[in-house]
């Protein structure tokens, strides 16, 4: 029976593509007709007027910002396996890269949308560096207004995620030259070798190390934390993980991927479990240091999202779920072997944890401005707000994937490892 190499877009895949970026883009409009994101920004007037930009400013920074790091984690997950030389990925290898295609479109889509925000959007409630004024008047933004400022976030913004493009891009030229090259040239292998390392370096210095701090941790530019950066990695790396088994699993049912097995699930399946065990590490080590210093610039951050004196505020039951979806989970349902063969299981966990890390974006960008603007009491309307923005994204993931996938077969031709993944058995 011949292989099912290339991929077809089914009409109910392409009508919910469609029907996700509808809802986005209806939620987007309305969100500029009764939210007025370019009026106020100082807190005057009531209503819209006062903080209507914020929240309309705040779901789509959430949302950009997530799923452009959820698409990037499945480079990384690329890159990371090519110079690592491991076979067993090579049976799915196109779903990541296809994942990853999306750079291109919300790329400069979540860039120019942050830009905008920075530079013409009169609401300083979300960055408060924004405001040159209460710069002037406040020490700790003074000292550190050297990088917190429009143009050091403009340029960091525009080279990370350029250079990301720029790899990516790159790595796929070569992935689909080796198709057509020589059986024996292994060339084209040692060149995305190299590829990759380069963008591994890349990917370090910007997701692990800087951009969390200016995209995230500058909205509470007081507070600060060395373990931000990687906490924000491994939240958007297991949810590029369990994305990429959802995808994996689509394709399998749909007949195609005929050589990944039960073994290859359960390897991806491996990595949604242990990565989210690496991310309760990261989220335990972060909040047990704050809790144990006890230092009024450092705990001010707790205390917005589970209140004081035992008291907690409007965001004190995400805070908890975040941690019940996001390790409880993943720890107690894909602990067993037999769990992580399971289509039904893995693809319900992977839905669940990539819900549970939009969660915990949610609560990393949205509590600090709300309790300024005393509209912490409304933030399930701005839940809502920011769900229907997501739906939009989502649906913008599933549509430009899916095209990818038409673009290449699915198994890579001439690679010198294909064989191992074919063969593959843990």
């Amino acid at each position: 029976m011949a292989l099912k190499e290339q991929f077809e877009v089914p009409g109910g895949l392409k009508k919910w593509s469609y029907v996700l970026m509808g809802v986005g883009l209806l939620t987007l409009i309305l969100g500029v007709i009764f939210l007025h994101p370019f009026s106020g920004g100082h807190g005057e007037g009531h209503g819209a007027e006062a903080y209507g930009p914020t929240k309309f400013w705040m779901a789509l920074m959430h949302n950009g910002i997530f799923w452009l790091l959820v698409v990037a984690a499945s480079f990384f997950f690329v890159s990371a396996t090519t110079l690592a030389q491991g076979g067993w990925p090579l049976a799915f290898r196109r779903v990541p890269e296809a994942i990853s295609g999306n750079l291109n479109v919300l790329g400069p889509l979540v860039v120019a949308l942050l830009l905008i925000y920075v530079w013409f959007s009169p609401d300083h409630h979300i960055y408060h560096w924004k405001d040159v004024e209460h710069v002037k008047h406040d020490e700790k933004l003074t000292w550190k207004s050297g990088f917190l400022n429009p143009t050091f976030y403009t340029v960091l913004s525009i080279v990370s995620v350029g250079l990301w493009i720029f790899f990516r891009n790159w790595f796929r030229k070569n992935s689909l030259a080796e198709d057509l090259g020589a059986r024996n040239d292994h060339s084209y292998y040692w060149k995305a070798i190299a590829i990759a390392a380069a963008f591994l370096v890349t990917y370090g210095l910007t997701v692990m190390s800087t951009l969390p701090w200016m995209w995230l941790m500058s909205i509470d530019a007081h507070w600060f934390s060395t373990m931000y950066s990687w906490y924000t990695f491994a939240s958007s790396w297991v949810a590029g993980i369990s994305l990429m088994m959802l995808f994996v699993v689509y394709l399998k049912n749909q007949g195609y991927l005929e050589y990944v097995s039960e073994e290859h699930i359960h390897d991806i399946g491996k990595f949604m479990f242990a990565f989210s065990v690496f991310w309760t590490y990261l989220w335990f080590s972060q909040y047990m240091l704050i809790w144990y210093s006890n230092q009024p610039e450092e705990t001010l951050y707790f205390i917005q999202r589970i209140g004081a004196g035992g008291e907690g505020g409007a965001f004190k039951g995400i805070f908890l779920l975040n941690l019940i979806i996001n390790f409880l989970a993943p720890l107690l349902i894909l602990m067993r072997r037999g769990s992580k063969r399971n289509y039904t299981v893995v693809t319900l966990m992977a839905v669940v944890i990539i819900f549970g890390h939009w969660l915990d974006f949610y609560q990393m960008i949205t509590p600090g401005p709300l309790q300024e603007l005393g509209q912490e009491a409304n933030s399930f309307g701005h839940f809502l707000y920011s769900l229907g923005i997501s739906a939009g994204f989502l649906g913008l993931v599933i549509f430009f994937t899916a095209r990818y996938l038409t673009k290449a077969p699915l198994l890579p031709k001439n690679h010198p490892l294909v064989k191992e993944s074919i063969i593959h058995h843990t």
